[in-house]
């Protein structure tokens, strides 16, 4: 694997986060955002017609990155991927113009979005995960910027495609040979866990792994299975109001949350927010990136929960994932 490289934060030693700017020192970073986008069009695949997309308009996100950044935030991880709009350039003047620490994920998001040209039914595991490998090595095409995460990693249904296998695999292969954890997409049901299980035979530490969208699927059980396995949950769907179920299953939620860190998982729980569409801009009456500190956050603290574990839901634990160790 390549060591930590020179860029405008200096030399970095690992442990670091990879942000699209260069290498930067996690001891320089704080509250964190893992699983949002900047960008993203999801409606542009056969038979999708919902005109879902977060519009590539600088004039509306640079605002409302920098609200997030005026209330504290210091980095997020864009987890956009090719076949949906991944634009590293577009991910580097941002960063310069907010001053934020923005993270670009790698890999192919799930089936029906597989770019035809990446040709994933054709080709090895192993040829898959050389050309993430090499992403991260020497950047996304003449680009020069690298990833520093491997998600959105998913599937289109409660069960894993024979393609999707195939990305699960490449994409294991990957995090071991660059120390990059995996954020998966895991939706409505108890898939993670078969996700998990992918990664885990290609040998890759559970704790580098993040089974996302945990909020979609609130049931205990399926958590703690998770948790005892060593992996982490992330609840990303905070803030959403698509639908009835999200505009009125935060309650639920929060009890599962709560139930967690009961338990002892304080350590493998992620908070983030999924910006993903036009409508949650704050622009447009929507949260924005601010949901957190607006809103979740005095909700948890109302039911208890103190301080210190405050910063471990939101700068700890995101920040150990993002963290790259040579």
């Amino acid at each position: 694997m390549n060591a930590a490289s020179p860029g405008p934060y200096g030399s970095i030693p690992a442990p670091f986060v990879r942000t699209v700017l260069g290498d930067i020192g996690v001891a320089s970073l704080g509250f964190t955002l893992p699983h949002e986008h900047t960008a993203i069009t999801l409606w542009e695949i056969e038979d999708r017609w919902d005109y879902w997309e977060l519009t590539k308009d600088v004039a509306l996100i640079e605002p409302e990155l920098l609200r997030f950044r005026d209330l504290g935030g210091t980095c997020l991880a864009d987890l956009t991927l090719p076949g949906n709009g991944r634009d590293p350039a577009w991910l580097a003047d941002l960063a310069k113009r907010t001053g934020l620490a923005l993270v670009m994920g790698a890999g192919w998001y799930r089936t029906a979005y597989y770019p035809v040209e990446v040709r994933i039914d054709r080709r090895s595991v192993d040829d898959l995960a050389d050309e993430l490998t090499s992403e991260f090595e020497t950047g996304v095409g003449d680009t020069g910027v690298r990833p520093g995460i491997l998600g959105e990693i998913g599937t289109d249904k409660p069960w894993l495609t024979a393609q999707e296998e195939r990305v699960f695999r490449a994409v294991g292969r990957t995090a071991r040979r660059t120390g990059m954890a995996v954020s998966t997409h895991a939706v409505l049901s108890p898939v993670g866990l078969a996700q998990l299980r992918v990664l885990e035979e290609e040998g890759v530490d559970p704790a580098r792994v993040v089974i996302g969208h945990a909020d979609s699927y609130p049931r205990l059980d399926h958590y703690l299975e998770i948790c005892r396995r060593g992996a982490n949950l992330e609840f990303d769907f905070l803030g959403m109001a698509f639908t009835p179920m999200e505009r009125h299953g935060e309650p639920v939620v929060i009890r599962r949350l709560l139930e967690l860190l009961e338990a002892g998982f304080g350590d493998r729980i992620l908070l983030s927010q999924d910006v993903c569409h036009n409508s949650q801009l704050g622009s447009y009456e929507g949260n924005g990136y601010v949901y957190l500190q607006t809103t979740f956050l005095p909700r948890l603290r109302e039911q208890g929960v103190d301080e210190a574990t405050i910063r471990q839901l939101t700068e700890v634990n995101p920040l150990r994932i993002l963290s790259i160790a040579a």
